[in-house]
């Protein structure tokens, strides 16, 4: 009797495979990347999709990177709808509650448990999932025994005021000077021509614990807050040479925490 061999696609997305070619694959030594943006207003200049954009592009270039070097990573497809409700406000936004995005976490990583692989990884691109993720993250590992782990797409840029950036003040979290950069790198087609004018919350800047980026006091807020453009940075000088610059350092950033992550033990 005869078997016939499992036709394996040239590429490290799961989602390519067919499910007995997946089930010889999968060990539990396996590493499921899922990257997970969102679809909302970053302005007149960016599409919805840049969040899930940039997660997708540098958890794939990542993942292809570290399997080449024998790390058995594979890359789901995106999660694009996720809890973007701080741009409520603006059409073309598509969010869902909360809860919503908890329970779509919790049944993904239930899917992967079924398989060999024991290990998920989230790697995102918007700031509204930080929380989830984290909560996520220890609600798959009590419920199915999963390594889980999440992370940033990218590891900073924000405009410093140096070599021609514009400084941000630590305000570039949203359609600024760093994804701005990074979507001319990955789809310069998707950018619009025109920037939008500098918006930074200078009174905020001030502060020193109520703030954006790593302050300890946390705010309720939404994007309009801040002007009814719905950006809050300064795209102005955003350039794609700075972006590739930007897009390599999250690929080596997810490719090192990949390595960390291959390795870890609780014990």
């Amino acid at each position: 009797m005869t078997t016939t061999p499992h036709f394996i696609p040239p590429s490290r997305q799961w989602a390519d495979l067919a499910g007995p070619a997946l089930t010889s694959l999968l060990t539990e030594r396996s590493i499921a990347v899922v990257p997970i943006g969102a679809i909302e207003h970053h302005g007149p200049h960016l599409p919805l999709r840049t969040d899930a954009l940039i997660a997708e592009a540098i958890a794939s270039a990542a993942v292809d990177r570290v399997a080449a070097g024998g790390i058995d990573a594979w890359v789901l497809p995106t999660i694009s709808y996720a809890k973007s409700d701080e741009h409520h406000w603006a059409p073309g936004t598509v969010w869902l509650e909360g809860t919503t995005v908890l329970d779509t976490l919790i049944d993904i990583g239930r899917s992967i448990a079924m398989t060999a692989a024991k290990t998920v990884v989230f790697v995102n691109g918007h700031g509204g999932n930080v929380m989830l993720l984290g909560w996520a993250n220890r609600e798959l590992r009590r419920r199915f025994g999963l390594r889980t782990f999440s992370m940033p797409a990218t590891a900073g840029g924000a405009g410093d005021g140096l070599e021609g950036r514009p400084d941000e003040k630590g305000q570039g979290i949203h359609g600024g000077f760093a994804e701005t950069s990074l979507v001319m790198h990955v789809a310069p087609h998707l950018v619009a021509p025109d920037m939008p004018a500098r918006n930074i919350p200078e009174h905020i800047a001030g502060l020193t614990h109520i703030g954006f980026n790593r302050k300890p006091v946390m705010f309720g807020w939404t994007s309009d807050d801040f002007g009814p453009e719905g950006v809050i940075g300064d795209a102005t000088g955003a350039n794609p040479a700075y972006g590739e610059v930007l897009y390599e350092r999250g690929v080596d950033f997810v490719c090192e925490a990949l390595a960390e992550i291959d390795g870890f033990v609780f014990g």
